[in-house]
């Protein structure tokens, strides 16, 4: 078959298992019960794209667009659009925010294509963005989320000067948790942690490296290989959990974290 005709294909596949023919489960579906699929499917292509494992990139880009076609079913049957006017809206939308390639704009280096972009977003849909804020999704894991804010507040100028300032308000925050946690008021402990995590986040984007997403993503798993190698050191010495002390468990903790570092 022409590759080309390969999306029409699939088009064809998803019409058929929505019909009175096909299957129960896509016949059921709806826009609302396909959002955690959407959400797991992107996960899992981010997993793929982590491990550089092309073939799973493959795999998990077809599960996208698989969902993609589905979504699209279901909004022609509804009579609102279908796949083609998906597409035909992408095309327009790159068209139009890449004036620099298709229009008249002049951009010489990728650090300015961010701020072209936001300006033909903002002339876009001015009535829907009222604040800065308000193009931050709000279904964005909430690290993900923080980052996006702290960065959009920093193009109007509402950051840092340096990030000796950022380590003085985790420090203050940290007082803060402290002082919640001497009152014993579960809901003031929680907001402080939140606002403790909030600037631990900010110092990450203040820094421009790697969002604090993927940090705590790389932390949680040096974290799971340490425990692991903590499991199989204590496997083969014969000891549990449940027998140790608190000073046991460090012990073992620190070897396996020394035997991750040769």
């Amino acid at each position: 078959m022409d590759k080309g005709m390969c999306i029409e294909k699939l088009i064809g596949i998803m019409r058929h298992l929505r019909s009175d023919v096909g299957c129960p489960w896509d016949r059921k579906q709806t826009f609302e019960s396909l959002r955690s699929c959407i959400i797991e499917e992107c996960a899992e292509l981010a997993d793929s794209i982590d491990e550089n494992d092309i073939e799973g990139i493959k795999e998990e880009l077809g599960d996208v667009l698989m969902l993609v076609v589905l979504q699209s079913q279901i909004a022609q049957e509804l009579g609102l659009f279908d796949i083609y006017d998906v597409a035909e809206q992408i095309c327009d939308k790159m068209i139009r925010r890449h004036p620099h390639v298709f229009g008249d704009e002049k951009i010489v280096t990728a650090d300015e294509v961010p701020g072209l972009w936001d300006k033909v977003k903002s002339k876009e849909k001015p009535d829907r963005f009222k604040s800065i804020l308000d193009g931050v999704p709000r279904s964005l894991p909430p690290l993900m989320k923080a980052t996006q804010i702290q960065k959009k507040v920093a193009k109007v100028g509402f950051e840092w000067e340096d990030q000796n300032q950022v380590i003085e308000k985790i420090e203050e925050e940290l007082h803060e948790v402290k002082e919640a946690i001497k009152s014993g008021v579960d809901s003031d402990i929680e907001d402080e942690i939140g606002d403790l995590l909030f600037a631990v986040s900010s110092l990450a984007s203040f820094r421009g490296g790697k969002p604090a997403d993927i940090l705590l993503k790389n932390a949680t798993k040096k974290f799971s290989k340490r425990f692991k190698l903590m499991e199989q050191n204590m496997k083969e010495n014969d000891q549990m959990f449940e027998s140790m002390n608190i000073e046991d468990k460090k012990k073992v903790w620190d070897e396996a974290k020394k035997g991750l570092e040769k």
